[in-house]
């Protein structure tokens, strides 16, 4: 029942309040972004939702577009400026998703979105994940974020999806908030975000 009638409409309430409530800091980040950025604030980017069903994900733009001698783009450590970099690891970088969430891409909690082009590389039970909305904050961001396995993420998504209810989701909201005031999970090892995903996991 929580699901299929309680979940979205506490989303869109919540999403919508959070939002008006942190503008300030939104317009402010936005501003010193488009700065750092050269008048690019915002990055978007194709991603799966519920059913696999492709939207826009809207997020900040922690990372220049600097480019190698061949025209590929540096890897994500170099391009991460000093304002992307404390945007990053203070989690304000998810803070537009909140617009997703309000227009019904996104939840507040579930699996994280991730790219379209992994679609392909799922097996039958990472499949699985995509039977809910995709969340800001989600099981697998509390237990390690980007720092556990590709194997243990989908594991705890597919857990999540298994046992999806309302505590469970405002147990992961509490276990978000402290998770961010600790700065944990930001980066695997080397890396400035996830390593790239390649399946056989």
């Amino acid at each position: 029942m929580y699901n299929n009638y309680i979940k979205r409409p506490l989303d869109f309430c919540l999403a919508a309040f959070a939002f008006l409530l942190i503008s300030p800091i939104f317009l402010l980040v936005t501003l010193l972004l488009a700065i750092s950025n050269k008048g690019k604030a915002f990055f978007f980017q194709q991603r799966p939702g519920k059913s696999d069903k492709i939207f826009r994900v809207i997020k900040f733009k922690t990372m220049t577009d600097q480019k190698d001698v061949n025209g590929n783009l540096l890897p994500d450590a170099e391009r991460l400026t000093s304002i992307g970099s404390f945007v990053r690891k203070t989690s304000l970088d998810e803070i537009p998703q909140l617009l997703n969430v309000i227009k019904g891409d996104m939840s507040l909690i579930g699996p994280r979105p991730l790219l379209v082009q992994y679609l392909p590389l799922y097996n039958t039970t990472q499949k699985r994940r995509h039977k809910v909305r995709p969340g800001i904050s989600g099981w697998a961001q509390v237990n390690g974020r980007n720092t556990i396995s590709w194997k243990q993420k989908f594991e705890y998504d597919v857990w999540y999806v298994d046992n999806l209810s309302f505590m469970l989701d405002l147990k992961i909201i509490f276990m978000t908030v402290f998770k961010v005031f600790k700065s944990e999970g930001i980066s695997a090892d080397g890396e400035a975000t996830m390593e790239v995903f390649t399946g056989d996991d």
